[in-house]
């Protein structure tokens, strides 16, 4: 006797007709694009885009299992049955080009569909599963995706994106403040340092401000207008962004009269680390892109 592998996706609907509920098709979510379980359709806001039927079981068989590495020969034995003859890889290969062409994904920068050298294959961005149907309370398990690198819940990229805006700003005006109060900051730092000492370290201010302003503004249209290779770009100019950052990381010291040195310690040692938190939320908000 032969026994075909059990499509995943259609195991609540047993387990509903089973138990004498009422059984509904299941549908999944992720970015723009929405897919219908029943119907077999994929739709990007609303419209319909025409995707093949192996192309479409390979998508629906990764959303089942969002965050994990789906094997080759679990993909397989779900799209091609042992009664089944075919040139495997050609296949899969295949209908994995037709789906990255239909979402706009690409292997170097997936967004979506990750290959793992000799392994299988993942989705990597958050998946909300809707209108799947009863399931007995005691085989229900929540899919939650799983940031491939990191091994946290996929956040929302709106939200890491925004985060790591809002430090360039931050910088920004870490700068032009520091511009604006050019002569003030020079007779601070007179206080406590020779006039050699003052001289060089505003000096120093004018140079790395400068080039801070230009960095920021080139990290801020890149995460605004959502470029792919950001995260490949940030980890380059790292080795610059360190050291400036480590640099004006110190200057809370320079109100320490007015703050007290605790205070001006404790922002010290935040801003020390926020180089290192920008390339978390680009690992975050672009994974499998550098």
């Amino acid at each position: 006797m032969v026994v075909k592998a059990f499509p995943p996706e259609l195991l609540h609907y047993a387990l509903a007709a089973m138990s004498g509920s009422p059984v509904s098709p299941g549908m999944f979510r992720f970015g723009v694009f929405e897919v219908d379980v029943a119907a077999g359709e994929l739709r990007k806001g609303g419209l319909k885009l025409r995707l093949q039927e192996k192309p479409f079981q390979f998508l629906t068989t990764l959303l089942d299992r969002p965050g994990e590495i789906v094997s080759r020969e679990d993909l397989r034995q779900r799209l091609w049955p042992a009664d089944t003859f075919v040139d495997f890889d050609h296949s899969l290969n295949a209908a994995v080009n037709k789906l990255r062409e239909v979402l706009g994904d690409s292997a170097s920068t997936p967004r979506y569909v990750e290959t793992i050298a000799r392994r299988g294959y993942r989705f990597i961005a958050p998946v909300e599963r809707v209108g799947a149907g009863p399931v007995p309370a005691e085989m229900s398990v929540e899919a939650v995706a799983v940031h491939p690198e990191l091994e946290v819940p996929m956040p929302h990229r709106g939200v890491t994106r925004g985060l790591f805006a809002l430090i360039q700003v931050m910088y920004l005006v870490f700068y032009l403040v520091a511009l604006f109060r050019f002569f003030p900051v020079q007779q601070m730092l007179e206080e406590f340092l020779p006039a050699w000492g003052a001289r060089a370290a505003m000096v120093l201010l004018l140079v790395t401000s400068g080039v801070g302003i230009v960095l920021r503004c080139y990290l801020l249209s890149s995460v605004g207008f959502d470029h792919l290779r950001l995260r490949q770009k940030f980890e380059r100019l790292f080795l610059l962004v360190l050291p400036l950052d480590q640099l004006w990381a110190v200057t809370p010291f320079l109100l320490t009269g007015k703050i007290g040195f605790g205070l001006a310690f404790a922002a010290t040692a935040a801003l020390l680390y926020v180089p290192f938190s920008e390339r978390t939320l680009l690992r975050m908000a672009y994974p499998g892109s550098s």
